[in-house]
């Protein structure tokens, strides 16, 4: 069982072919997305402005003279999770100013952080934090199915974390439709009451079956709705495939293996269910917006080497390969999406699955691939774990410091979940951020996706009062990025390469709509300091600098 829907009793550790594209979405849906594509279009190089000729390149963020401390391009994101009210919002009926309020209270957690991304689970149980056409308002919001909660949750984070700098990887669990088997939230219109034979009760919970073509098909045409429909930068699973064995208890899908099994295993088959969704959602999102990230994040062990030469050196209790029926490797493999994010969720000596094993595993499957590889932290477990390195503050920063010695080959880090990072027992957190995150960064680049930096800003000036204008002329530009040099330090490819002299990273919000000059209140800084200013886009590819006069 995963943290991801509640927090286990026993820790899952313990013993214990090319497919068509179909039409995936309605024609309103792709006229919606038609007219919100201008941010999430690939792009050829544009014709620039003449550039400062002082302009400088920021040089390789990996060379010679960087500090992996200080990394400009490193994922940093807590996961808000929503279902059974595990971070947001903190009990179902709160008025839409309570729940505002809770949610901007996690976003200005993540900004003082210095995160740049939250995980926010739009989708908890086949219903939605959007008002969607297809599945009603989720009952953790109101307390009741299809109640309005009186404002749009999904639009207002995005807009929320926009202007604080951060992205919105949109989470959503793909089958799960309620948290008991009969589904006793379910109101009389949501899409497992009107197609029962869609459903599967194992568990204690009520799910989609995963080998019913029309219930995948639901699942990829909710998610859809909400990617053609708003600015989300990213689609994000967790663990949850098929469910997690259950002791005694079997997943009753014969009659769709009967039907659809095609001559394979039944283990092949619920693995070929679990890809169709995988290949076919991966396709539609970037036929919509080809910017937009498919990201997947988990449980971290494909197989045992035990069960497998080629599995990683553990002996764990749970395989996503056999058990979930997810080929989390294939889909690296065969570059089905932009990043994985194995819930890396044990210490560095826990005999069964240790820290560094499981990410040297997962290092050898993404090598040369165009997929990010992240790292899901166990916060959750910090000072309350039977495995005692959990007691130990230092425990989460080992993590870190472990990561780095491979640079950029691990992208960054996502924490579980947001309420334990706000708890930050034993300070674990708080050595995190001051050892690893005391400047702003940007994600990790996809040149797979786009690989052409925006235009050198035209100018920059200082304005009376610490202010700046920056004049940038680029609609792609989404994050201005603002140096701080001493007396003394010149602007050159290295000193620009790292987070060394980044004093911040703003929106780029115009003060206007219709130019591209914005007003920067600048950070504190001491005389002689002088400023030097660089843009970027949604793939985080940064412009050359130009100095402020």
């Amino acid at each position: 069982m995963s943290p991801h829907g509640s927090l286990p009793s026993r820790d899952p550790l313990l013993p214990g072919s090319a497919l068509s594209r179909r039409s995936l979405i309605s024609a309103a849906a792709v006229g919606a997305a038609a007219s919100s594509l201008a941010l999430g279009q690939t792009r050829t190089a544009a014709a620039a402005p003449p550039s400062d000729p002082a302009a400088v390149t920021p040089g390789d963020p990996n060379g010679a003279g960087t500090d992996p401390h200080l990394r400009k391009f490193d994922l940093r994101a807590m996961w808000v999770a929503t279902v059974a009210n595990i971070d947001f919002p903190s009990k179902r009926g709160l008025s839409a100013d309570q729940m505002k309020a809770e949610l901007v209270a996690w976003l200005d957690l993540a900004r003082a952080s210095n995160h740049n991304a939250v995980v926010y689970q739009v989708r908890p149980t086949a219903d939605t934090f959007w008002p969607s056409a297809l599945e009603p308002w989720s009952h953790w919001l109101t307390g009741t199915q299809g109640v309005d909660p009186g404002f749009d949750p999904l639009q207002f984070c995005i807009d929320e974390a926009h202007a604080r700098g951060l992205e919105v990887h949109a989470w959503y669990n793909p089958f799960r439709v309620a948290m008991d088997e009969a589904g006793s939230a379910l109101i009389p219109s949501h899409p497992a009451r009107v197609h029962p034979e869609w459903t599967i009760p194992y568990g204690g919970k009520l799910y989609y079956n995963p080998g019913v073509p029309e219930a995948r098909q639901h699942t990829i045409d909710v998610i859809m709705e909400s990617v053609a429909a708003y600015d989300v930068d990213a689609v994000h699973f967790d663990d949850y495939f098929y469910p997690y064995p259950v002791a005694g208890k079997v997943f009753h899908d014969e009659e769709q293996y009967e039907q659809y099994g095609d001559g394979q295993s039944l283990a092949d088959w619920r693995r070929s269910n679990i890809d169709d969704l995988v290949v076919r959602l991966g396709r539609a999102i970037k036929a919509v917006k080809p910017t937009v990230q498919f990201g997947i994040s988990p449980f971290a062990v494909w197989r045992n080497v035990g069960t497998d030469p080629e599995g990683s050196d553990t002996t764990a209790g749970a395989q996503t390969y056999d058990d979930l029926y997810a080929d989390t490797r294939r889909w690296v493999r065969e570059e089905l999406i932009d990043y994985i994010a194995p819930q890396i969720y044990w210490s560095l000596t826990l005999a069964a699955a240790e820290y560094d094993k499981v990410a040297e595993w997962w290092l050898e499957q993404c090598e040369g691939r165009n997929v990010h590889l992240y790292i899901g932290q166990a916060t959750y477990k910090v000072g309350v774990n039977f495995d005692p390195p959990w007691k130990d503050p230092l425990e989460l920063n080992r993590h870190l410091e472990w990561n780095a010695q491979y640079g950029s080959r691990i992208g960054g880090n996502m924490y579980f979940s947001a309420k334990d990072v706000r708890a930050n027992r034993l300070d674990a957190t708080g050595i995190v951020n001051r050892t690893w995150y005391s400047k702003p960064a940007l994600t990790p680049r996809s040149p797979w996706l786009d690989a052409v930096a925006p235009p050198t800003p035209q100018r920059a000036w200082l304005l009376p009062g610490g202010r700046m204008n920056v004049l940038y002329g680029s609609p792609e530009a989404t994050s201005v990025l603002v140096y701080r040099l001493p007396e003394g330090v010149a602007a050159t490819p290295t000193t620009l390469a790292d987070t060394q002299y980044l004093a911040a990273v703003v929106p780029a919000v115009p003060n206007t709509p219709d130019e591209r000059l914005q007003t920067i209140t600048l950070p504190p800084s001491s005389t002689g300091d002088r400023w030097w200013v660089s843009v970027a886009d949604r793939c985080s590819n940064e412009s050359a600098a130009v100095p402020a006069s």
